[in-house]
């Protein structure tokens, strides 16, 4: 089945927003899950968390960062364009119930990540703060999407353009100091770049906060087939796809998944190169 493009939007230089037709995805999707999407048929197979759906469309949106050859050439899809594959919902929906005061971190992409997961925290009745961060203010996204369902909302960025200047994970520390008693926070959910659930997990162990990270591994099938995703959680094997993709963040060895994910960077940019060098060719002979 096709899965059709019905609305494009660039969120800025590096971020694109997709809606796209899913009826059965937009039924079934629960914060926290994430689809598999694949261009064509020789394209790769890559994850992507759902931002959002919109049941009445029959619609889902992805949110994704052009960072490697196949969001490359997802970016220059348009409205009326389609994907071939799009299956989902995969992995295990975000527990949500009414826990109290819950702290949500997203940095990057990892905001589009963590926002569905704030709204049903705060539906639950919680007191939802949540910390995003970027490099730069201009690579912010769901910015007033996010301020909208939370308590209170906090900004960082690697260059002080907006915000704290510095890193999302000193945001959540002085957070953590303000609400001194134990208790008063009662969980935290971090999702973003590796290293930055890394840096929150060790912000939080020290106060034995219940902490939950969501891991995008290396995927390929999403069903447990392949072995790819795996990740070792208190120095058990876990398979991201099927066992996540979140995890008790003082568990996970992210000293593994940062490397994992650093084996294949240097083929990612032969096939940048590759796919940039068919794109000049292409626009050579129009």
């Amino acid at each position: 089945m096709r899965h059709t493009i019905v609305r494009k939007e660039a969120l800025n230089t590096e971020n694109y927003l997709i809606e796209v037709m899913a009826p059965n995805l937009a039924e079934r999707f629960q914060p926290g899950q994430f689809v598999i999407i694949r261009i064509h048929e020789q394209g790769e197979r890559i994850p992507l968390t759902v931002a959002g759906v919109n049941p009445k469309k029959r619609t889902i949106t992805l949110i994704f960062q052009v960072v490697g050859k196949t969001t490359m050439e997802l970016g220059t899809l348009n409205a009326g364009d389609a994907l071939i594959n799009c299956v989902g919902p995969l992995g295990n929906p975000t527990e949500v119930k009414k826990f109290g005061r819950v702290i949500c971190v997203g940095g990057g992409t990892g905001i589009a990540c963590i926002f569905p997961i704030v709204k049903a925290l705060a539906n639950a009745g919680n007191e939802v703060i949540s910390i995003i961060g970027a490099r730069t203010e201009s690579l912010l996204i769901l910015e007033n999407e996010i301020e909208a369902v939370s308590t209170e909302t906090y900004i960082a960025t690697d260059d002080g353009s907006k915000g704290h200047h510095g890193f999302v994970s000193e945001v959540l520390r002085d957070l953590i100091k303000k609400y001194k008693k134990p208790g008063e926070i009662d969980r935290v959910v971090v999702i973003g770049p590796p290293q930055m659930m890394k840096a929150a997990a060790e912000v939080t162990s020290p106060y034995t906060i219940k902490t939950i990270a969501s891991l995008n591994t290396i995927m390929i099938d999403g069903t447990g087939m392949c072995g790819g995703c795996r990740v070792f959680i208190d120095g058990e094997m876990k398979l991201a796809c099927i066992d996540g993709p979140e995890f008790n963040a003082h568990k996970v060895n992210f000293d593994d998944v940062i490397s994992r994910l650093a084996m294949f960077k240097e083929k990612e940019v032969l096939a940048v190169k590759h796919f940039q060098k068919s794109i000049k060719k292409k626009a050579g002979r129009q």
